[in-house]
């Protein structure tokens, strides 16, 4: 049974994640840049979050994707629509892995899942959580025509509340 679309973009395969995707992703999660989406955490506490993250697919109809790298087939990251309990609404979530930063693949990533979401998934003008503390996805969300909204709090931390354009208005550079 496939319950998460695949999605191909020039250099991408947005898939759902794998069993033998965890080494990769408790490798991101055991470092420090994990401290912006839940972590640092331990190879058990990886596996139940990868299993969650399939778990959202079957609830809810959508959720995040593995990000591969289609030349290499190596696991880059994720990226989709995250909306757990105490989300204020659905948001749209990502991140890169070592080694992947710097080359606009979470850029093509999230606007693949943004067009994705809006289209199959009548979820448009979508939020990002973000930490003040995050540049990079700072950065990347004013790149996606994202605009601060609100500062707010989740999960008892400070966070700014980032607005993207309807997917009909988006135009990004």
């Amino acid at each position: 049974m496939t319950l998460v679309p695949v999605i191909e973009t020039e250099r991408l395969r947005l898939r759902g994640f794998r069993a033998d995707d965890l080494d990769a992703f408790a490798a991101f999660f055991a470092g420090e840049r994990s401290r912006f989406v839940g972590g640092p955490r331990d190879r058990r506490e990886s596996w139940r979050g990868m299993t969650a993250i399939m778990g959202q697919w079957a609830l809810l109809g959508y959720g995040l994707w593995a990000v591969e790298e289609r030349a290499s087939g190596a696991l880059a990251g994720a990226v989709g629509i995250v909306n757990h309990v105490g989300w204020e609404e659905p948001e749209l979530g990502y991140h890169l892995y070592d080694g992947f930063e710097g080359r606009g693949l979470a850029f093509e990533a999230a606007l693949a899942a943004r067009l994705h979401a809006a289209r199959h998934f009548a979820l448009d003008r979508l939020i990002s959580y973000i930490d003040p503390a995050n540049t990079r996805s700072l950065t990347l969300a004013r790149r996606l025509g994202a605009v601060h909204e609100r500062d707010g709090a989740l999960l008892g931390k400070p966070c700014q509340v980032w607005r993207h354009p309807a997917v009909a208005e988006a135009v990004p550079a």
